[in-house]
């Protein structure tokens, strides 16, 4: 039975970029070997952490979403456990709400830029008239 999943993990954030492709490949390519598929990726890039984990208080911020059979998912944190470059993850189920919201969510993103650029000389220019009336 295969299921949908989406993961995210935290890498240490002394990466190169060069060392946080080799990582995400790592997992994409472990996520094929074992006849997974890869539906979604996505690079969150480096951020704050909430609090520091290992004296550290930014890291790089990946998901990766992904149909594989239930028991893979031991083996993934497994792997994840094992890599000292990963300093947190998080695998969760997608039930059918999820993956429909998920699906919004990338085709709301993938729009996004488009409307944003659009609307971002008009703010402006509107909150410079009301400034000048006053």
């Amino acid at each position: 039975m295969i299921k949908q999943y989406e993961t995210v993990f935290i890498a240490t954030p002394v990466l190169s970029d060069t060392q946080m492709k080799e990582a995400v490949a790592k997992y994409t390519d472990l996520i094929k070997a074992n006849g997974g598929e890869i539906v979604y990726e996505e690079d969150w890039g480096l951020k704050q952490l909430a609090y520091p984990i290992q004296h550290k208080t930014s890291g790089f911020y990946y998901l990766i979403q992904f149909k594989a059979d239930p028991q893979f998912v031991n083996v993934l944190e497994t792997q994840y456990h094992r890599d000292e470059r990963i300093i947190r993850f998080l695998t969760v189920a997608l039930d059918k709400n999820s993956i429909a919201y998920a699906e919004h969510r990338r085709q709301k993103g993938a729009s996004k830029p488009a409307a944003a650029a659009e609307q971002a000389p008009v703010e402006p220019e509107a909150e410079t008239e009301t400034n000048e009336e006053e």
